[in-house]
């Protein structure tokens, strides 16, 4: 088992800058990948970025290329996810998700392990 937690949410202006951090505990060694998603009001849960744990590839949605970067401390077993530039569009429960296998990154339904959500609300 995989426990993770998030934490770093909260209330940005336009423009600025979050950056969220998810904690794993438990069987970390047996990780291969963790991801961010996310979920706005009224939406499907969608892929945000995605990063391999060991060999740290990463991967992104095209709407948050170049604004967000995922990051990960093997030491910690922490994972980050660094948002600038946010937009209000950017608004939702941010997710993180962990795997035990290779496989499609971008699909939620790859991952086993999912933390309790953090809250990100962009205003404009």
């Amino acid at each position: 088992q995989v426990q993770l937690v998030e934490s770093g949410g909260g209330l940005m202006q336009a423009g600025g800058s979050l950056r969220l951090s998810c904690a794993a505990s438990g069987r970390t060694f047996s990780i291969y990948a963790m991801a961010w998603f996310r979920r706005a009001p009224g939406k499907e849960r969608e892929f945000v970025s995605a990063i391999t744990w060991f060999g740290g590839r990463t991967y992104y949605a095209d709407s948050v290329k170049g604004r967000f970067a995922i990051s990960r401390d093997n030491a910690k077993n922490t994972l980050y996810l660094q948002m600038n530039s946010l937009k209000p569009e950017d608004t939702a429960v941010y997710y993180c998700a962990a795997t035990q296998a290779r496989s499609s990154y971008q699909t939620a339904l790859s991952y086993n392990y999912w933390g309790q959500g953090t809250q990100v609300t962009v205003s404009s």
